[in-house]
């Protein structure tokens, strides 16, 4: 599988292609390790040690007279297209450009001619996404030329959407219609800001691409896309469906054993730990903590408590974010201090479940755990991503996770949704498509978009997770 996801952004110099990269990728700079100060190659490889799952190409954009670097650019494409081995290619195309004030010209004659290659197929099936940049600076433009006689009285959130509404229109106006006019609507298009308020248009984006990607490139492609970008937790949860949940080679081997034959569930379950801990990309290379053998206990063992939690309340829909940000401030109100060590309320040295030592053999219990597994640990990633961010892990960030899983009413409610279901069926449904189905369902029920994570995030009390600490503490 490829174990990189390599894009070409196109931009003039300060229409924010690095912000742009930066936000969506979770680093702080991508740099090329082996060129020379002041140089610049369209065929440097850039790359950060905060993320190694991506490749960034970058280009100066198309200029007037600059028919040299359009030129350089439809080369490489075609250079880099017919490279036999997917991990050369190029998997998708940003074309960025800033939003022009009214009566600036978006598309220079260079633009016009690249994207007349596009649109006549001689760059082939590569994906490209037009990236209008810096929406906050036009949400900001569009505001001070309000009438104020007409909104004195109108509430801030009247306002902020009368404002989007005005800013819709402007983009229409100077860079949706010159766009369309020029190209069709062939070549899709997102407004993006790296403005923290404006989480969600960094997700449109990576959504767009991934769409793209999949459909002109292929499925692996489309997966480390996923993998690669740090904006949307839905699509980490994606790309675990699509590349170790749905395949069958997990699926049919829990329902054949065979594959799993003389291997004990530990085994197994290592190896399927690994994989979804990969697809959620976390700032862990340094020491490895989610693959740690004191964090898989954690999990494992939270498989079979005995006591699932507090119950949700029937007449009650809480969303799973705002149930784990609730959990999340109690358990930080409840510290004794700052720098006090969170207590997991599982052990997570020695002890670990006895069905872990089992060998694997059908069995209704054997299915149950899994499916727990996978939904428990998907959520408890879900759940650092939403506290941690891009930041590198310690173990206080994933013990702060894991407790705020653990307390919170999810938790027992995804357990008791799992056993109900499991209940209701014989072995031979259990391990058949409709259960994988039901499954992936459960997942997709408990997802946070990246609006709402934006969102969630500023209603968690400050708390400095850089401090590391012992998995154990009394």
């Amino acid at each position: 599988r490829l174990s990189r996801f390599r894009i070409l952004v196109i931009g003039k110099t300060g229409v924010g292609k690095t912000s742009l990269i930066n936000r969506t990728f979770g680093v702080q700079n991508a740099t090329a390790s082996h060129y020379k100060p002041g140089e610049a190659s369209i065929d440097h490889e850039l790359v950060s040690p905060q993320n190694k799952k991506f490749v960034l190409h970058d280009s100066k954009g198309f200029e007037p007279g600059s028919k040299d670097n359009l030129k350089i650019v439809r080369d490489f494409i075609d250079r880099r297209r017919a490279m036999p081995d997917l991990k050369d290619q190029l998997h998708a195309i940003w074309l960025c450009f800033e939003i022009p004030r009214a009566g600036g010209r978006l598309l220079e004659t260079g633009v016009e001619q690249f994207l007349t290659s596009k649109r006549e197929g001689e760059l082939g099936n590569i994906p490209i996404v037009v990236v209008f940049t810096k929406y906050d600076t036009l949400l900001d433009r569009v505001e001070r030329t309000l009438d104020k006689s007409s909104i004195k009285f109108l509430s801030k959130a009247a306002i902020q959407e009368l404002t989007k509404n005005s800013a819709r229109d402007k983009l229409q106006e100077v860079c949706v219609a010159p766009l369309e006019k020029f190209a069709g609507s062939s070549i899709p298009h997102v407004t993006v800001s790296t403005n923290g308020n404006h989480e969600e248009t960094l997700a449109r984006l990576i959504q767009t691409t991934e769409e793209l990607v999949y459909k002109h490139v292929g499925t692996d492609a489309s997966v480390m896309t996923s993998v690669a970008q740090r904006v949307d937790p839905g699509l980490k949860i994606k790309a675990s469906i699509d590349l170790h949940v749905c395949p069958s080679e997990y699926w049919n081997a829990l329902a054949s054993s065979a594959p799993f034959k003389n291997r004990s569930m530990w085994d197994c379950l290592h190896v399927l730990h690994t994989d979804v801990v990969n697809v959620w990309n976390f700032q862990d290379s340094q020491h490895g903590h989610l693959c740690s053998r004191e964090f898989r206990i954690l999990m494992t063992n939270m498989v079979d408590e005995l006591d699932d939690g507090p119950t949700a309340d029937p007449n009650k829909n809480l969303a799973f974010g705002l149930s784990i940000v609730g959990t999340v401030t109690g358990i930080v109100s409840a510290l004794a201090g700052p720098a006090a060590p969170i207590v997991v309320p599982i052990v997570a040295s020695i002890v670990i479940a006895n069905w872990v030592y089992e060998v694997y053999q059908q069995s209704r219990s054997a299915l149950q755990r899994f499916m727990k597994y996978i939904v428990d640990l998907t959520l408890v990633l879900q759940t650092l991503a939403l506290v941690a961010g891009h930041q590198e892990l310690s173990r206080r960030a994933i013990k702060l996770a894991v407790k705020s899983y653990h307390d919170s009413p999810m938790r027992g409610e995804v357990h008791n949704r799992i056993e109900e279901y499991d209940r209701q069926l014989t072995f031979r449904k259990r391990a058949d498509r409709d259960s994988l189905d039901q499954l992936v369902q459960l997942l997709q029920s408990y997802n946070i978009s990246a609006e709402e994570m934006s969102d969630l995030r500023k209603k968690i009390p400050p708390m400095d997770l850089s401090l590391d600490e012992p998995w154990d503490t009394v």
